[in-house]
């Protein structure tokens, strides 16, 4: 049994780097590094979110899931996507591992991860082991973009609909 040192670093709007170092055992699932994580960062437990293992070019590869996402699919190809039933050994194939974290779906919250060093003994439950930067207030980031949504340039067309479509405008032959 071996611990996994990965830095987790917020991608975010401020200049000054995020990033948590987070101890974990190699023998732990996903879902408790999703935990550690979300402790780490003081983000809430109450969003959707998956992972996804990457590669140096940080493309999305293999996803995992917080929830089984199958809706009645062959459950034999899904449980491996998911964070319970995934253990982190199975999934780290280089040694500096790069894997993305996007939680809550809506805010779009990225976490880029990185494996950065090994450990002869692993601790027991996860440990934060450096914490650089401020983290941002999780409902920051919707603040953020609902304030830029509603700003308007006053051209707007009174009798356009949500789609920009105007509804007196045009012949239709239904």
């Amino acid at each position: 049994m071996a611990g996994l040192k990965f830095r987790v670093l917020l991608d975010s709007n401020d200049k000054n780097e995020i990033f948590r170092d987070i101890l974990i055992s190699d023998n732990d699932n996903f879902e408790s590094f999703y935990n550690a994580i979300l402790s780490a960062y003081q983000f809430s437990d109450d969003q959707m979110a998956s992972f996804y293992m990457s590669n140096d070019m940080w493309d999305k590869g293999h996803e995992i899931s917080l929830f089984d996402m199958s809706y009645g699919e062959d459950p034999e190809q899904i449980l491996p996507g998911v964070m319970r039933t995934s253990m982190i050994r199975d999934l780290i194939k280089e040694s500096d591992q790069k894997i993305i974290l996007v939680h809550d779906f809506l805010r779009m919250w990225i976490f880029l991860i990185e494996l950065i060093g090994y450990q002869d003994e692993a601790p027991d439950k996860p440990q934060l082991v450096l914490s650089v930067g401020n983290a941002p207030a999780e409902t920051s980031k919707l603040e953020e973009d609902e304030s830029l949504r509603f700003e308007t340039d006053g051209d707007e067309d009174e009798d356009e609909d949500e789609f920009g479509f105007n509804e007196f405008e045009g012949d239709y032959d239904y």
